[in-house]
């Protein structure tokens, strides 16, 4: 390995500061957050003060002799389960200070990183870094069962780290495959707890989409940061690449910086905190928000790789715009996007009905993983049925909703569970509501059969709604 090649791989790790100017943010308002943490959770000591902000012990230290001198703190004495640790209170004019700070801003979390900082690190640990093999797709997705040349369309399209389109019928695993992209990728990154601009905080780290891990400092491992003999930066948190699902919920807000005018506080918005991993839109076409102006909303992003966030200020910042965006609609592509849209979708990928032998595999596996025997006989009249008596495309959610239905019919039943006729039946009905017969006209048999309008019929027809 070059010298260079390895500052490279070690500069991957965001390395805790030296001192007070490596951290990029005013003396003063460094002492203003320490002073809301000592006030708010009343702290007492230094270590409990390094891990409220996240700063390293001699960082803090000074930021202690710092608010002494400026009679913001003062020594009470040494503790008395240990006398290594002085206790510190705050004074009038400390408390003071605390609370005029928390007037500007309620943040009173770890320290934030700066822009700066956190552009270079979402750079660092771009999700192109990571190349996805056939064997890592395949393991991904071992437990569904998929052509397999939509798993040889899926690779390339991770790799590239651009906009995927799912599309096809509905009830085909368009969503389970968008979810199971997320064991692909296992690399780690870092997230801050909070990002500052202009003296403004944005959260960014939120417990419900970021994953923390653990991270060792092993002598036997070279990826970690006891190889160059320094601690990581505690305002990062180690985590898993991201996986960000938003479905009909969507609005353009999400998009956008949100600010609490109470707490004077910023959340960053979804694709933020996607960085570096996933961002699925779901049943695309659904939003409450028009697929047009949804679309205008990414058409920059998705072909600069940067996008433009607004402070309530008026001051707009870039960040990049490094994640894997997944489109998933069952409606038809040329209908919700124009040419220029489609064209900046490079990976568009079809999931559609399943071919008669991949169902009649996973309706087996279905049958079989509820200990229920099952015969080819049995597999084409369920077929049969599906596909001729209730006129609908074989689906790949079918076999588990017919099977898990026919399971509680027979639990209901008080009896083992088998493919019963009379359960396998009420489950197929529910596969579609029952269309009412229409009324016979004079000239007809009352006695024959009534004629049910196909699908095609009810669009195309105009006497359709009066038949």
């Amino acid at each position: 390995m070059t010298g260079e090649a390895l500052a490279k791989f070690l500069d991957t790790f965001p390395v805790e500061p030296g001192n007070i100017e490596d951290i990029g943010i005013d003396e003063t308002d460094l002492l203003g957050l320490l002073m809301k943490q000592i006030y708010t959770a009343r702290l007492r000591s230094t270590p409990e003060f390094a891990e409220a902000i996240k700063l390293p012990r001699h960082i803090v230290t000074e930021l202690v002799r710092l608010a002494i001198e400026r009679k913001l703190l003062y020594a009470k004495g040494v503790r008395a389960d240990n006398a290594a640790i002085m206790t510190y209170d705050l004074t009038e004019e400390g408390r003071r200070w605390a609370m005029d700070a928390l007037s500007r801003s309620q943040y009173n979390g770890p320290t934030p990183v700066t822009l700066e900082q956190f552009n270079h690190q979402v750079n660092l640990q771009k999700i192109t870094n990571e190349v996805v093999t056939f064997k890592r797709v395949r393991g991904s997705l071992s437990d569904l069962d998929m052509e397999q040349s939509l798993l040889e369309q899926a690779g390339p399209a991770l790799n590239s780290g651009r906009a995927i389109l799912l599309y096809g019928p509905p009830g085909n695993g368009k969503t389970t495959f968008a979810l199971r992209l997320a064991n692909i990728f296992t690399d780690i990154i870092y997230v801050p707890y909070a990002v500052v601009v202009e003296s403004q905080v944005i959260r960014v780290f939120d417990p419900s989409i970021h994953i923390p891990v653990e991270v060792k400092a092993d002598p036997d491992d070279q990826e970690s940061p006891f190889l160059r003999g320094v601690e990581v930066d505690a305002r990062w948190v180690p985590c898993r690449r991201p996986f960000v699902v938003a479905g009909g919920e969507l609005n353009l807000e999400m998009l956008d910086l949100r600010y609490d005018a109470v707490s004077k506080l910023y959340e960053a918005p979804l694709h933020m905190k996607a960085l570096g991993g996933c961002f699925v839109i779901d049943d695309f076409g659904r939003q409450l928000v028009s697929p047009g102006d949804l679309l205008n909303r990414w058409i920059v992003p998705l072909e600069s790789r940067i996008d433009y966030l607004k402070l309530h200020t008026g001051k707009s910042f870039s960040i990049p715009f490094d994640e894997l965006v997944i489109f998933s609609t069952n409606l038809d592509p040329e209908d919700l996007m124009d040419p220029a849209f489609l064209r900046r979708l490079p990976y568009k990928i079809e999931i559609g009905a399943p071919s008669v032998e991949l169902f009649k595999r996973i309706l087996t596996k279905e049958c079989v993983s509820h200990g229920i025997k099952v015969t080819d006989e049995i597999l084409d009249s369920i077929v049969h049925r599906i596909t001729v008596d209730k006129e609908l495309e074989l689906a790949a959610f079918q076999p588990r909703f017919v099977i898990e239905q026919v399971v509680s019919s027979c639990r209901f039943a008080e009896q083992s569970v088998t493919l019963e006729p009379r359960f396998l039946d009420y489950a197929l009905d529910n596969l579609r509501v029952r269309r009412a017969a229409p009324a016979a006209a004079p000239h007809e048999d009352p006695g024959a059969s009534p004629k049910l309008l196909t699908s095609w019929e009810l669009q195309n027809d105009p006497e359709a709604e009066h038949k």
